[in-house]
């Protein structure tokens, strides 16, 4: 088993890991996206953001989870050799041929600078160093979650907010770089409290609150 970077995950978080581990391992069709994204040859790849939420609400306030009926299957990976969208492309290409039917979607997160402020709009955004940078910067603390198949079949979770709010259903916005605007819009689409009952919208994160 390797051994994640330090930061990835909280200490705190070792219970809450396998809480969430447990939950992804008891979906088959999760596990097996897990195994091709490990064996695509993406650099750094991982499978994170709505997916998990999904996963993780549909099973605990909704009405279950069907991997082929989400709205995608967000796969970050991470090649700073390469920062041309028609890199995201090929890689979607690729983890389609091997496993059709999912609905993948893949991003080099080295490139996001690249056309973040232009689809989004505001300032120029600094590149990623890594995976994590990335993930800490995903629209709610809820879905600024991802998880990797290691080579030993150890689920990994980079979780640089915590998995307290995937895993207690909480709705809150991440301030790190989605505007108030833009998370209400985000919240308008996806109406959490309807979709999943009993999860709880905060629509302003309190000010107490650290990032980690």
């Amino acid at each position: 088993m390797t051994t994640p970077p330090a930061g990835w995950a909280d200490p705190a978080d070792v219970g809450r890991g396998d809480e969430l581990r447990e939950l992804v391992r008891a979906n088959v069709p999760l596990m097996r996206a897990l195994t091709v994204v490990r064996d695509s040859g993406l650099p750094d790849a991982w499978i994170g953001a709505g997916v998990l939420r999904d996963l993780v609400w549909g099973r605990r306030y909704g009405t279950g989870f069907d991997l082929r009926t989400v709205r995608d299957v967000d796969v970050a990976f991470f090649d700073p050799a390469d920062l041309s969208r028609d890199n995201d492309d090929r890689a979607t290409a690729r983890l389609a041929t091997t496993e059709p039917g999912v609905p993948w979607e893949a991003k080099n997160q080295a490139a996001v600078h690249t056309w973040y402020p232009r689809r989004f709009g505001g300032p120029p955004v600094p590149p990623f160093r890594g995976i994590a940078e990335a993930v800490a910067t995903w629209p709610e603390y809820a879905t600024a979650v991802a998880i990797h198949l290691d080579p030993d079949n150890h689920i990994e979770v980079c979780a640089p907010h915590s998995l307290d709010d995937l895993l207690d259903g909480v709705w809150r916005r991440n301030p790190n770089r989605v505007s108030e605007q833009a998370s209400y819009e985000r919240l308008s689409r996806h109406q959490p409290a309807q979709r999943w009952p009993g999860v709880r919208v905060i629509t302003s994160p309190p000010a107490h609150r650290e990032d980690r």
